[in-house]
């Protein structure tokens, strides 16, 4: 599963009980439990000691679930539920939620069922030990919001599309079910559907058979699953086909949307996916066919449900043939997602505290396979230069925290899935296979998934397969890397006599809140200028660890002009330059062959702005310089991220420096607009250029131009002017409501009512810089619950872009006081509103607004108490470097 955002937060504590306490170490539960682990709190909710103690006495689970579909917007669906008792308790709660309950019965008697909206709790004196039978015939509505079963009208033909989605814990949205990762069941469906229609689930249907305007599908039951993982799509998907490979593959697609599909490229990289997985892992792929299904309205990325992933059609449909960074985003995100089933479908974490585990082997492991069966062998510096800066912001923040954590209940499992989660865990897994080697690592992996098949396991499980097979304790480890937060940094300590290095240390530091030194295998690299560029002289190998390692190897060698001490970006750890290393990465950035090498000296030159040690306005003279110069597509999306990311911090900053800000932004807007027409050649790096151009125009000249190019008064050789770039420059044109934005907006609305242009179209509005149209979008965000979700979310994330700081304080104190208002909607919502929402400025009155909300707004979620305090944190940084800009 990938989130949109790398936000979220702390878990609550635990309930104190001997099961509670069991659970939350590393010793195993028994199945004696209180009757106290049992009582719920009347939400759909369960804690991980209630989870455990149902799991302690559920076994041999078999669901057996009928659906009657339809284009309405209401389902009927029939449960019936068999399981195992090893005793009867005094309480066991079934789950299913918001349903309207026609008929119940337990082990064939019909009773009244004691139901609160969120589960059964059902009569202790109707169970047996051994084997019981539920039987429950209910309607419920369809969700909207992306969970459950979600219902999507197309805009463009009507036509209606259904698909699931269980993670977390929202299968109980739509059959009876133990909700919850550790009592994985078999699963067997029928399905009621109007004729047109594709029923898609983790199995291949049996049957098809006509009843006049429905058909009835019939699939085989299922392999042993965790509910989350079981999944069924319906709708009049168009579908194609591919058997050429070892398995059979579809893909499906609304059929509104079916030519911006480019079939063989998913294909392609499926095929050379499950070739890789299936060696790699030495298990064959656990299921018998594997399915595709791009979806709307999708929360995330992508979800691993079994045999049946979805995708997020906002990241994998565009209205252009693919450019090189989606095409390399899609094989990465069908890498991930076909790694996990192996890891989190075959084998499944016992309780949300491993989902961690399982986002970081599927994030490792897809990067790993792309690199190495796809076109993509670069794969791994995009890794560093996008997802692990994420992870090291992530960790250098307040509300940092270790990669293993407790989750207290079901609602707290994404408390924490953050960039920590995903990207770090997924670096430390990628530097432990430099400690024990690549062999000694696939040879454990295997050995662990070929022991916990069709079972759940747990983190020691995992590391003890790999202990095993290394003959390694690894406890430390463990220890040092995954129950303590925080970044470490190293930096070569060296001296020089003779032109030789007579002296050669890793100096290791840590936060003071998070003291933790760690051991880790690194490489560190030296280097000379020479004539032609920055070349290698040296590289070693070394293992460091505690506050200082000496390296005597290097002594006698000739004095280097840059020493960079993870060369090659084995560990995760951050870098911070020597002096003699910084000034040649200053000087001589576009004389460095190596592009990895380049590509962390360009990400030096922004940290050191980012703590403080570097003006910011030295960092964009040394870009205006060199990014022209860049000749690396992975590299150049680097320095325009963090270029746009820098125009932020100045628009932030306003109105103290508007004069440089107008400079800065004219200066970026025609370097991005020269380097578009000099690569009329070359569709990606011109495409990559101009989409910079775009976001960084402001002024009236380059808006002047855009409209002449929307309009087709102008153009540039070489590019196309697709759908979806239109949408950027009609929102650009907008939110500085340049010339008759608002009337190319009206007309671009009529001629395209996709979804896409739904959404498009909002995001345009909404960003306009009118105080009353904030003020309505902002009232529509907080009280509209009949608007799909999706759309709120586009709302939320264009209504205060960083230049309309005015219009955002005019509502500051609202959204402020609102917030336990919000937080109440849930953590769905509270994700996106926490992330654009809170109000920021750059200056020390807001963060003592935020302050004050800590101090007196006690009782928000911890989630939103997160987002406060890296908002917060934010803030003091850009006053930071607001104060350092010269």
């Amino acid at each position: 599963m990938k989130l949109l955002s790398t936000e979220l937060f702390s878990p609550r504590i635990i309930k104190t009980s001997l099961v509670a306490l069991c659970c939350a170490s590393v010793i195993s539960c028994s199945s004696s439990v209180s009757t106290s682990s049992f009582q719920r709190d009347g939400t759909a909710n369960i804690s991980q000691a209630q989870a455990q103690a149902r799991s302690n006495i559920v076994s041999n689970v078999q669901y057996e679930l009928t659906f009657f579909l339809s284009e309405q917007s209401q389902f009927s669906a029939k449960s019936v539920v068999h399981f195992d008792l090893s005793s009867v308790p005094k309480s066991l709660t079934l789950d299913l939620n918001k349903a309207n309950v026609q008929q119940f019965i337990i082990n064939g008697t019909k009773v009244y069922p004691n139901y609160n909206g969120a589960y059964f709790t059902l009569n202790q004196s109707l169970l047996t030990s051994g084997s019981n039978t539920i039987e429950i015939e209910f309607t419920r509505e369809h969700s909207t919001n992306g969970e459950g079963l979600h219902r999507f009208v197309d805009p463009v033909d009507g036509k209606v599309y259904l698909y699931s989605h269980f993670e977390p814990a929202a299968a109980q949205q739509m059959f009876a079910v133990f909700d919850q990762p550790d009592i994985k069941a078999n699963y067997q469906i029928n399905v009621h559907a109007p004729k047109d229609w594709q029923v898609i689930s983790a199995m291949r249907e049996t049957n098809v058979i006509d009843q006049g305007d429905n058909n009835l599908w019939t699939f085989p039951t299922t392999p042993k699953l965790s509910p989350y993982n079981f999944s069924m799509h319906a709708g009049p998907y168009k579908v194609w086909q591919d058997n050429s490979g070892r398995y059979p593959m579809r893909l499906f697609s609304r059929q509104s949307v079916a030519s911006q599909v480019s079939p063989q490229d998913w294909f392609t990289y499926t095929k050379q996916g499950l070739d890789f997985f299936d060696n790699y892992f030495g298990i064959a792929y656990p299921f018998k066919k594997y399915d595709q299904v791009l979806v709307p309205d999708f929360l995330y990325g992508a979800m691993e449900n079994a045999a049946a992933i979805t995708f997020s059609e906002d990241r994998f449909l565009f209205n252009a043939d693919m450019t090189a960074e989606q095409k390399e985003r899609l094989a990465g995100v069908i890498m991930h997602e076909m790694a996990h089933q192996w890891f989190g479908d075959l084998v499944t974490m016992k309780w949300w505290n491993g989902l961690w585990l399982n986002e970081s082997f599927a994030s490792f492991m897809g990067t790993l396979a792309t690199s190495e069966a796809t076109e993509f062998s670069h794969a791994w510096r995009t890794f560093y230069a996008s997802g692990k800066q994420a992870a090291y912001h992530q960790d250098s923040l307040v509300t940092t925290h270790p990669i293993e954590v407790p989750v207290a209940t079901s609602q707290n499992a994404f408390d924490n899935i953050d960039a920590i989660t995903y990207q770090k865990g997924a670096s430390t897994i990628k530097q432990l296979r430099h400690l024990l080697g690549e062999e000694t690592f696939r040879r454990g992996v295997s050995q662990y998934l070929q022991q916990y098949s069709y079972k759940n396991a747990e983190l020691n499980d995992f590391i003890n397969s790999l202990a095993q097979a290394s003959g390694r304790d690894l406890s430390l480890w463990t220890k040092e890397w995954l129950y303590a937060a925080g970044v470490n940094t190293i930096k070569a300590q060296y001296t020089c006599q003779n032109s030789q290095i007579d002296s050669f240390a890793i100096i290791q530091t840590a936060d003071e809140q998070h003291p933790t030194l760690r051991e880790q295998r690194i490489k560190i690299g030296l280097f000379n200028k020479q004539r032609y560029g920055v070349e290698k002289q040296k590289s070693l190998a070394v293992t460091y660890k505690g506050a200082y390692t000496e390296v005597e190897q290097l002594i006698g060698e000739a004095c280097p002009d840059l020493v960079y001490p993870n060369y090659d970006d084995w560990g995760f750890v951050k870098v911070e330059l020597d002096p003699t290393s910084f000034n040649t990465a200053k000087e001589q950035l576009s004389q460095v062959s190596d592009p990895l090498l380049r590509s962390m000296l360009w990400q030096s030159m922004w940290d050191s702005v980012i703590e403080g040690k570097t003006p910011l306005n030295e960092f964009l003279n040394i870009a205006l310089i060199n990014a022209p110069l860049e000749k690396d597509y992975t590299i150049l999306g680097q320095v325009l991220g963090n270029l746009q990311r820098a125009k932020n911090y100045l628009d932030l900053m306003a109105p103290s420096n508007t004069a440089y800000n107008n400079k800065i932004s004219k200066a970026l807007s025609q370097m991005s607009l020269r380097m578009s027409m000099e690569y009329f050649s070359n569709s990606d790096f011109q495409r990559r250029w101009f989409d910079a151009y775009i976001s960084f125009s402001n002024n009236g000249d380059a808006l002047k131009h855009i409209q002449s190019l929307l309009q087709g008064k102008d153009l540039i050789k070489g590019l196309n002017i697709g759908q979806d770039l239109r949408w950027a420059m009609i929102k650009q044109l907008n939110r500085y409501d340049y010339g008759n934005a608002q009337a190319l907006l009206a007309k671009e609305k009529q001629l395209d009512q996709s979804d896409s242009g739904e959404k498009a179209a909002i995001a345009a509005e909404v960003i306009r810089p009118q105080s009353s149209l904030k003020r309505q979008w902002l009232n529509t965000i907080e009280h509209n619950d009949s608007m799909p979700f999706s759309k709120i979310r586009v709302a939320m994330n264009n209504l205060y872009p960083a230049e309309q700081k005015l219009l955002s304080a005019a509502t500051a104190e609202q959204r402020f006081a609102n917030l336990a208002l919000m937080d109440s909607k849930g953590p769905v919502f509270m994700r996106s509103f926490a992330a654009q929402l809170i109000p920021t400025e750059c200056s020390s009155a807001n963060i003592d607004a935020i302050s004050s909300v800590l101090n007196t707004q006690t009782g928000l979620s911890a989630l939103t108490r997160r987002a406060l305090l890296e908002t917060r944190q934010q803030e003091q940084r850009c006053v930071k470097i607001k104060h350092m800009l010269r």
